[in-house]
């Protein structure tokens, strides 16, 4: 324990005997007996324990006393006297912080001298400079008179300030300007709320708009402070901080900000970056108002680009004409200044060349206004040299400067996608489903949304839900191809729905449900509710069983694309001028594929002319060339049959499943393996 744990446990413990007020004594119980007391001293030694019992305490107290001969010998100042009972004294070394083990000093002329000199020393020190409202620690002086035995107390606390003493001056001094200057911002803060409330803030307002206003309050602080000697009279701080508060009318301007729709982050922000400017700030928010800029969108503005903050409305007024003349219509402006503020700060020499760089890809006024309009960010976000480098990558695709343009025109967001991130991964993962460099460039002409989403989340999910169902793996690229939307569509809202319906609503057989969208994967495209289950209903209402109706789709897939009004007028001429029965449909459901006016009025007519009759299958897939080849081969069978001449060559050149003859001669029907 040092001195001033020792000081402070005898100020604790230490009460004056009667017979000797200069001396302490510890009571306690002589031979058990309550009523006798001991008031011999007690000397705290090295080899004293903390906790002491009754009878070891008694023990100690004689032994000392016999070695040391008499107590005038003994250091006065070591000696703990106590009119309590060795439990007192047991309980209150156990509570301290570390026990009181003293060595025995014994006090010599030497050792007196040169504690008084330093003693002296110490008190001779001049305090450190101090201001009102500073936070420093005071110098610990002794205010009882030090005897010859010395005061450990005094002495304790200035070693302590001595040590406190050699510390850096310079960073005490920096400590103590740190802490004074807290103490003004934050007065300056607590006027600022002040005034606020007076103008009918409420307090939470008030308080969470000035935490986001440090820099307008720095700025009051500093005006305040040269204020100081400016005045004619020596006013208080806080007369001045007023006085800079109302000639800078934040209080207003607050209160007109608020009634603009800006959010207290947003007006603590811009404020501060005003630079105590605040009707320059006004006049800002008045012009990106006439440009249709509204609500929060005048702050976010304003917060994300300080630079606007220090430009001149008529040159802000030059960028905007700049654009109307290259097809960004004026009540658009409000909506791109919105989107991206970056436009403001431009020069006009750059934002130019941004303008020139897209005209020169072969975009008009239009496609450039209606550009900037879908995502502004193509115009101001992105540099000059990332913007050369997306387009010359576009290009190994196989297009052309025009077709660039007519791309970044149809779907600008292309340039918000990075080539390292997001197309290379995309391009590799193309190749690895066999999607040949051609494949890619229709993808991208079709659906360039693909290579703007993300390759893990959304195109790997979707490739593999295709692998499951069945689609054989050289399959997958050229559906992918073949129909691009697939890969921007919901997997669980879109594409998984689809596939149940077939399997369950449709007939569908499950081992042939990846052959289905393998052959027709517009399938995934098409609304449940408006086309595939009104078609399914309509086949199902012609008679056609549940079972027959999912093979013709595996057959044919398209055949639920069809609309109602396709399908009908070709169904009543099958059944009503064709005469054909419903089993022919059932085998050839490519029938509905084929133009009416075109293909199948035609070729009837020509059968009908010839008496002859045909599978649907052999009268509507050949071309004109080898259906008429095939007539006239029937034509010339019918004639050998009737005349009875048909040799026995013949008849094997011809085999007997591809001709049969019906009941009646005028008729042959030719059929097919």
């Amino acid at each position: 324990m040092n001195c001033l744990q020792l000081s402070m446990f005898s100020d604790c413990l230490a009460f004056p005997s009667p017979a000797n007020p200069k001396f302490h004594h510890f009571t306690n119980y002589n031979n058990h007996k309550p009523n006798t007391l001991s008031t011999k001293p007690l000397i705290i030694s090295s080899s004293c324990c903390c906790c002491y019992t009754h009878k070891e305490h008694r023990k100690r107290s004689n032994e000392e006393g016999e070695g040391e001969g008499d107590a005038s010998r003994v250091n006065p100042a070591l000696v703990v006297t106590r009119t309590q009972n060795a439990r007192s004294m047991a309980t209150v070394l156990r509570l301290s912080p570390s026990p009181p083990i003293l060595e025995p000093s014994f006090s010599n002329s030497n050792s007196n001298s040169n504690r008084d000199d330093e003693r002296e020393r110490l008190l001779s020190l001049p305090p450190p400079p101090t201001f009102p409202g500073s936070v420093s620690s005071q110098r610990a002086r002794s205010t009882t008179p030090c005897d010859g035995n010395g005061d450990l107390a005094s002495i304790s606390l200035s070693e302590g300030a001595e040590t406190s003493q050699n510390n850096d001056s310079n960073m005490s001094s920096m400590v103590m300007l740190s802490q004074a200057l807290e103490i003004r911002r934050e007065a300056t803060s607590q006027l600022l709320k002040e005034a606020m409330k007076a103008a009918k803030f409420s307090i939470t307002y008030s308080e969470n708009l000035t935490s986001h206003m440090a820099g307008f309050v720095d700025h009051i602080l500093i005006e305040a402070a040269s204020m100081k000697n400016c005045s004619p009279s020596n006013s208080p701080f806080s007369a001045r901080v007023k006085s800079c508060l109302n000639n800078s009318g934040v209080v207003p301007l607050i209160r007109w900000l608020k009634h603009n729709s800006l959010t207290y982050p947003q007006i603590g922000k811009i404020i501060s970056l005003s630079a105590g400017n605040l009707e320059t700030l006004k006049t800002l928010v008045e012009w990106l108002k006439s440009i249709y800029v509204r609500g929060r969108s005048i702050g976010v503005v304003l917060a994300k680009e300080e630079v606007i903050l220090n430009r001149n409305t008529n040159e802000l007024d030059d960028i905007i004409h700049y654009l109307e003349t290259n097809g960004v219509r004026r009540d658009w402006t409000g909506f791109v200044i919105s989107r991206c503020p970056k436009i403001l700060s431009f020069t006009m020499e750059e934002l130019k060349s941004r303008v020139n760089f897209y005209l020169e890809l072969g975009m008009d006024e239009k496609d450039f206004g209606t550009m900037v309009f879908d995502y502004p960010k193509a115009l101001g976000f992105f540099s000059l040299e990332e913007m050369n480098s997306k387009v010359n990558y576009l290009k190994e695709f196989g297009l052309g400067m025009e077709d660039v343009g007519r791309l970044l025109a149809f779907k600008p967001q292309l340039m918000g996608c990075g080539i390292e991130e997001r197309w290379k991964p995309l391009v590799k993962y193309f190749y690895y489903l066999g999607i040949c460099r051609d494949g890619m460039k229709r993808i991208l002409t079709m659906k360039p949304m693909i290579f703007c989403v993300d390759l893990e989340s959304t195109i790997a999910p979707k490739v593999q839900f295709l692998q499951d169902i069945g689609v054989r793996e050289d399959a997958i690229g050229s559906a992918l191809v073949k129909f691009p939307p697939l890969l921007t569509y919901s997997l669980y809202k879109k594409i998984r729905p689809v596939v149940i319906f077939l399997i369950t609503k449709a007939g569908v057989p499950r081992k042939d449900i990846g052959k289905v969208i393998g052959l027709e994967p517009q399938l995934l495209g098409c609304s449940i509710a408006g086309k595939l289950d009104v078609n399914v209903k309509y086949f199902l209402s012609l008679g056609i069983p549940f079972q027959s109706l999912g093979e013709m789709i595996v057959d044919f897939p398209m055949l639920l694309r069809y609309n109602l009004d396709v399908l009908r007028p070709k169904y009543r001429y099958l059944r009503r001028i064709m005469v054909r029965a419903l089993r022919d449909l059932i085998e050839f459901p490519r029938f509905f594929s084929y133009s009416l006016e075109n293909r199948i009025i035609p070729r009837h007519k020509i059968l009908v002319e010839n008496r002859i009759n045909f599978k649907l299958r052999y009268m509507l897939v050949s071309p004109d060339s080898e259906f008429n080849k095939r007539v006239e081969a029937a034509l010339d069978r019918r004639r050998r049959f009737e005349s009875g001449s048909m040799s026995h060559t013949n008849h094997n050149s011809i085999s007997s499943k591809e001709v049969t003859v019906s009941d009646s001669p005028e008729m042959i029907t030719c059929s097919s393996e």
